[in-house]
C-alpha cells in the first residue's frame, strides 16, 4: 500500500488520466495513477492492453488509438495502482483508497481527478426490468470479455454511442432486432445552426455517416423520431417478470417490437461525485443538461491544487480528454517548479489548438442529441431511485410537502441514500423537483456528496 507522499496523484486511468500521468512523469515528478480496473484504459479504452487482433478489429480504430497512450504511460515511470477504489479525496489532497480488502492513504502535492463520465439516467416505464441494461454496460462486456447478447437486442435512445455499439455488433456478427432513435426532425433542424463549426470538424461527421451507412447496409431496422417509450414485461420461464417488448410511437403511429434484450442510451454526463464531495463550485450546463465543476483553463478547481480533466469536467470526448490531461500536467509541473512559465505556455499552445479543434463538434452534437424532456423527467409511476425504490410520483409528493431539493428528498424518502449514492438518480431527482417547483435545475441543486464515495465496510474503514 502507498504511504509515502507523491507529487501527483491521478484518479482514473482513461485517456485524460493516462495523458496527465505520462506528461507529469516526463517532467520529473513522482506520479501515482489509481484505477478500479486491473489494466489501464478507462471505459473508452477498456482492456486495451489485453485485446486481441480480432477484438480490436471489431471495436474499430478509435479504440485501437488507446494502445499508443497505454504504451506511453508504461514507459513513463509513473506508478500504477490497479484494482484501487478511491473512496475519499480531501481538500488538503489526502487520497484514501481500498485495495485487496485493505484501506490505505497517502498525501499528494497535487491531485488530478480523471473520473470520466456516467451514462445519463433513462427512466422510462420498464427500465428496471431484467433484460434491460445500458448501451455503455453492453459495450463494457464487449470490450472486456468479448461478450454479446445471446438474443438480438433492441438499441433505444439517442447519441453517438448507440450507433457506435450497433456498428460494433454488426462487425461482430451480432444480429440487431432494431435501433429505435428518439431524435426528431426538429432536432436536426436546430442542430443546423451549428453546421458551420461542425463542418470544420468533418472527420467526426464522416464517422457518424459511416456508422449509419454500415447499419443500413446490414439491414438493421431503424425507427427515427420515437416517442412514448415503454418497455413491457412478461412472465419468464422462471416465473419472474422480464422485459418482453418495446412499445413506442412515430409521428403518432403506435409501434411495438418484441425482444428479450433492450439497450438504453441517451448520452453521458460528467461523473462529479468527487468534485461535489470537495465542495467545489458547480454550475448547470443547459446545453448538456447536467452539472459541471467550475475550473480554470488548466482544469484546476476553486479548491487549490486539485484538477478535473476529461469528461468529468464536461463531455467533450477522448481526444479532448487527452489534451486536457496534458494541460493539467503542464500547470502542475509549473506550480511545483519542474517547468518555468515560458516552457509551460510554449508546450500548452498546440494542446490548446487541438482542444479547440476537437470541441468544435460539441454544439452540433449537444443540440442534435439533446435528450427529450419526457425521457429525463418521467411519469409518476416510474422509479427514479432504484436503490430505495422511489418513484417520480413520490418525489413530486415530497415537493408538495415542502421538499425544496435533493438533499431534503433524502429525509422525506431515502432517495439517493443507496449504494450508488445518487449516481443513477441524481440528475433525474433534480429535474423532477425543478419541474414540480417550476424553477431551474440550478436553483434546485444536487445531492450533498460525502465520503465514502464508494461503499466500504466498517471493518475495511477501521483497518486504515
Amino acid at each position: 500500500m502507498l504511504v509515502e507522499p507523491v507529487d501527483v496523484a491521478v484518479i482514473g486511468a482513461g485517456p485524460a488520466g493516462l495523458a496527465a500521468a505520462t506528461r507529469a512523469a516526463g517532467a520529473g515528478l513522482s506520479v501515482v495513477l489509481l484505477d478500479e480496473q486491473e489494466t489501464v484504459g478507462g471505459q473508452i479504452y477498456r482492456a486495451i492492453e489485453r485485446s486481441d487482433a480480432q477484438r480490436r478489429e471489431i471495436l474499430g480504430p478509435d479504440y485501437v488509438a488507446g494502445a499508443a497512450l497505454a504504451e506511453a504511460f508504461a514507459r513513463s515511470g509513473a506508478r500504477y495502482e490497479p484494482n484501487a477504489s478511491v473512496w475519499q479525496v480531501t481538500r488538503e489532497r489526502s487520497v484514501h483508497y481500498l485495495k485487496d480488502g485493505k484501506t490505505g492513504s497517502f498525501e499528494a502535492k497535487r491531485v488530478v481527478l480523471a473520473t470520466g463520465a456516467l451514462e445519463r439516467p433513462f427512466p422510462i416505464p420498464g427500465w428496471t426490468l431484467p433484460g434491460v441494461l445500458t448501451a455503455g454496460a453492453a459495450q463494457i462486456l464487449l470490450k472486456s470479455a468479448g461478450e454479446v447478447p445471446a438474443d438480438p437486442p433492441v438499441l433505444v435512445g439517442c447519441g453517438p454511442l448507440l450507433y457506435l455499439l450497433g456498428w460494433q455488433y454488426v462487425r461482430a456478427g451480432v444480429p440487431i432486432r432494431a435501433l429505435v432513435d428518439t431524435t426528431r426532425h426538429e432536432d436536426r433542424w436546430r442542430a443546423k445552426r451549428h453546421m458551420i463549426s461542425a463542418l470544420r470538424a468533418w472527420p467526426y461527421l464522416a464517422k457518424g455517416l459511416q456508422l449509419l451507412r454500415a447499419l443500413r447496409e446490414a439491414g438493421v431496422p431503424i425507427h427515427e423520431g420515437a416517442d412514448d417509450l415503454r418497455i413491457e414485461g412478461a412472465l419468464g420461464d422462471d416465473g419472474t417478470d422480464r422485459a418482453h417488448a418495446l412499445s413506442f410511437s412515430v409521428r403518432g403511429v403506435p409501434q411495438r417490437i418484441e425482444a428479450s434484450v433492450f439497450l438504453l442510451h441517451q448520452g453521458v454526463v460528467p461523473n462529479t461525485q468527487f468534485s461535489w464531495s470537495l465542495r467545489a463550485t458547480h454550475h448547470w450546463d443547459d446545453a448538456q443538461l447536467c452539472f459541471t465543476p467550475q475550473t480554470d483553463a488548466w482544469g484546476e478547481l476553486d479548491v487549490a491544487g486539485i484538477f478535473v480533466v476529461g469528461d468529468g469536467g464536461g463531455i467533450a470526448g477522448a481526444q479532448a480528454a487527452e489534451a486536457q490531461g496534458e494541460l493539467s500536467a503542464l500547470a502542475i509541473a509549473a506550480q511545483l517548479g519542474a517547468l518555468d512559465q515560458t516552457t509551460r505556455n510554449h508546450s500548452a499552445a498546440p494542446l490548446l489548438r487541438r482542444l479547440a479543434e476537437v470541441k468544435r463538434i460539441r454544439p452540433f452534437l449537444d443540440t442534435l442529441y439533446r435528450p427529450r424532456d419526457e425521457n429525463r423527467v418521467p411519469q409518476d409511476d416510474v422509479q427514479v431511485c432504484r436503490c430505495e425504490e422511489v418513484t417520480a410520483g413520490d418525489v413530486r409528493r415530497f415537493v408538495e410537502l415542502g421538499c425544496q431539493g435533493p438533499n431534503q428528498a433524502k429525509s422525506f424518502g431515502r432517495c439517493g441514500m443507496g449504494p450508488c449514492q445518487g449516481r443513477l438518480c441524481g440528475l433525474t431527482v433534480t429535474e423532477v423537483i425543478a419541474e414540480a417547483r417550476k424553477v431551474s435545475p440550478a436553483t434546485v441543486g444536487y445531492y450533498r456528496i460525502r465520503p465514502p464515495i464508494k461503499p466500504l465496510t466498517l471493518g475495511e474503514l477501521a483497518g486504515e
